[in-house]
């Protein structure tokens, strides 16, 4: 059985920095690809990043060059670094493992930017 779960979240002021984590028991885990999804108040899900198996990352336009995916495939584990945090950066983010076909979505981890 497959579980992700995030961990690192938390309350930060405005420029600060957060790194989440997000470990994935029960897969195969370098043939999944990771990404991290963030969910904000009202607002629709959307797609923060993402880390191939070959290691080629991507990030949605307003966080490029502020977030950096990485991941270690010996520990199982994806993190997301997160700096110069803005108040707009504030939602729950969500670590997803993927291939073709074939997603499993952690919980969540709340990230709180005060201005």
């Amino acid at each position: 059985q497959v579980h992700v779960v995030e961990s690192g979240g938390g309350l930060v002021q405005a420029g600060g920095s957060l790194r989440l984590s997000c470990t994935a028991s029960g897969t195969s885990f370098p043939m999944y690809a990771m990404h991290w999804y963030r969910q904000a108040p009202g607002k629709q899900r959307e797609l923060v990043a993402s880390i191939t198996v070959l290691d080629y990352s991507n990030y949605t336009a307003s966080v490029e060059g502020r977030f950096f995916i990485s991941r270690d495939n010996r520990k199982k584990m994806g993190y997301l670094q997160m700096n110069n945090l803005k108040p707009e950066d504030t939602a729950v983010y969500y670590c997803v493992a993927s291939r073709p076909g074939l997603e499993h979505w952690g919980q969540g981890t709340q990230v709180t930017v005060s201005s």
